[in-house]
């Protein structure tokens, strides 16, 4: 990834085990370009579903731009499709359905070439004990950080 980054999903490392990631384009309106420019969206509620055979981001939101009239401007969480090679669409879909694991966007960003891309990731929920154990061993590298720092002085 290489570029300006506009939205970050931070709780998705709480939340999910983080398996496979792919980079993904959006389709998207005149008006919701010039809200991304402004760096402005926003995508951790968001989700990726199957809509046949696409891919279609879901509850991702981006708000209106402002200079835009009420006739130009588009709907803030509308969905939008996501744009992958077939191979990767129909292993995703393969995953959700016979796996049960779910799509997430994890970074939203501009491309060298200008392009606002998706990463999004195939994901298998934590459950309690999980988030606990991954929080206990976030702790405890800090830490651990810490404590090194300190005998070096």
């Amino acid at each position: 990834m290489a570029g300006k980054l506009i939205a970050e999903n931070r709780r998705a490392r709480y939340d999910y085990f983080l398996e496979e990631t792919f980079e993904a384009g959006i389709t998207l309106t005149g008006s919701e370009v010039k809200s991304l420019r402004n760096g402005r969206a926003n995508i951790a509620e968001s989700y990726a579903a199957v809509e046949g055979k696409e891919i279609m981001l879901i509850n991702a939101d981006i708000p209106p731009y402002s200079q835009a009239g009420p006739y130009f401007n588009h709907e803030p969480r509308r969905h939008r499709k996501l744009l992958l090679k077939r191979k990767q669409i129909d292993r995703l879909i393969g995953a959700v359905q016979r796996d049960g694991r779910t799509i997430i966007p994890t970074k939203l960003y501009w491309n060298d070439k200008g392009m606002a891309k998706l990463e999004i990731s195939l994901a298998k929920g934590k459950k309690e004990h999980d988030k606990r154990e991954s929080t206990a061993t976030r702790d405890w590298q800090r830490d651990k950080a810490r404590l090194m720092k300190g005998d070096r002085s």
